[in-house]
């Protein structure tokens, strides 16, 4: 169903995505927008090694989006180092591919924020994070994706 990588030697092991995927902070999660216009949005998220954890608003394009279509593809980028003198870049992504799902249970939509949370503000007190989220409960809308395919590429001058 998903394709196969043309450049084998290029590709990361699931370790390297998995890596790739828990240290990053933003991403580019890719859905089904309005009039089949293909819609991508930068996001915050968090990997809790085995699905990948979004917040959103509760009403909006991307909420519109999954409604309508819950399948999805998110695309992490770990580097992107322009190097002019060779008209290319040394590059390292990943891409997960799977479908996105609004958490409508009250302890799964919160398990899901304190786990975004603490990776954005891991040195912050409980108390003070259980605070924000409180403040924030009534506009939250946190959103799951799955992850059916994930793959990972680098440059060439990139491999061991």
């Amino acid at each position: 169903m998903f394709r196969e990588m043309r450049r084998k030697k290029q590709k990361l092991s699931m370790k390297e995505c998995e890596d790739i995927l828990t240290k990053g902070s933003c991403g580019v999660l890719s859905l089904c927008g309005d009039d089949g216009y293909p819609y991508g949005v930068p996001i915050s998220y968090v990997y809790d090694g085995s699905r990948l954890i979004f917040h959103s608003a509760a009403a909006g394009h991307k909420i519109d989006a999954i409604i309508r279509s819950p399948k999805a593809s998110f695309c992490v980028i770990d580097q992107d180092q322009v190097v002019p003198e060779k008209y290319t870049t040394y590059f390292r992504s990943v891409i997960v591919f799977g479908t996105v799902r609004i958490l409508e249970d009250e302890q799964e939509k919160r398990e899901a924020v304190e786990i975004l949370s603490v990776k954005y503000a891991p040195e912050d007190s409980a108390d003070n994070r259980q605070n924000m989220i409180e403040r924030e409960w009534n506009s939250l809308c946190m959103l799951e994706m799955s992850l059916e395919h994930v793959s990972g590429k680098q440059a060439i001058e990139l491999v061991p």
